[in-house]
């Protein structure tokens, strides 16, 4: 029995559809490990892929900055491409928290309409302070 994964095999242990596991492979970012009777083979290896690509696509990343970091020649290009992702991340969590303590002090507000709220509103202006300077 082979052990390496059919397509099939991988897309339902990643929880991808087979179509997509082939658009990867189309732009380059998946490539099967063989083709035994013409069929895609896939390894450990490319679970480990998969499951990458999809953290980097729901981290914001777009095929082609995944197939960037991929491909890259060396340590130094790969981090490059890593720290731009690592910096438009920490913006989204950023603008999160400060969209969470908005909903947070809407959730727990006492007043009739919390966007009249005080509290509210000073949030509000603190926040698109920051926002004109960050």
């Amino acid at each position: 029995m082979d052990p390496r994964l059919g397509i099939g095999d991988l897309a339902a242990r990643c929880g991808v559809a087979t179509h997509v596991l082939r658009h990867w492979e189309d732009v380059g970012l998946l490539s099967p490990a063989a083709r035994v009777s013409g069929r895609r083979r896939y390894d450990e290896s490319h679970v480990a892929r998969v499951v990458m690509i999809q953290r980097g696509k729901a981290a914001g990343m777009s095929l082609e900055q995944l197939g960037r970091m991929f491909d890259a020649s060396g340590v130094a290009e790969r981090r490059a491409v890593l720290a731009e992702q690592h910096a438009k991340l920490d913006e989204r969590i950023r603008a999160a928290q400060e969209s969470k303590r908005l909903v947070d002090h809407a959730l727990s507000c006492e007043a009739p309409d919390f966007v009249e709220c005080p509290h509210f509103q000073r949030l509000v202006a603190e926040l698109s302070v920051s926002s004109r300077t960050g």
